[in-house]
């Protein structure tokens, strides 16, 4: 990760926050990290809303401390224009692993980095 711009290195740890139980159980953090144009197509094949994801997120997985945690590896990172990173990685949780996509996006210079669009696809056991 140290090679990586830094506008890549701030969208992985936007990443890595929504990822937080602590984050997770609280409207109020995750709006900080949701673009208010956030869309989400779910390992399930569920397509969220901003709103959706909002009310859900507090009860889904990783949203408890003493609960499963996502474990994510194989970050990569490209800026694919200013204001606009593109992140792919790998998660388990529970046993469960997921490759998945997410375009990070700020509208200005001053403002933070927001999570725009995430789509998570199931890896059947055993595959490479």
């Amino acid at each position: 990760m140290s090679q990586e711009p830094d506008e890549v290195r701030e969208a992985i740890a936007g990443e890595l926050r929504l990822m937080d139980p602590g984050v997770r159980s609280s409207r109020t953090l995750a709006r900080q990290l949701l673009d208010p144009e956030f869309t989400e197509v779910g390992a399930s094949g569920r397509r969220w809303t901003y709103d959706e994801m909002l009310a859900a997120l507090p009860g889904m997985d990783g949203a408890v401390g003493s609960g499963p945690r996502y474990e994510p590896s194989a970050f990569t990172g490209v800026l694919l224009a200013p204001g606009l990173v593109h992140l792919t990685y790998e998660t388990e949780l529970d046993g469960n692993r997921a490759r998945r996509s997410s375009l990070w996006r700020r509208q200005g210079a001053n403002e933070p980095w927001r999570m725009y669009y995430h789509q998570a696809t199931p890896v059947p056991p055993g595959s490479v």
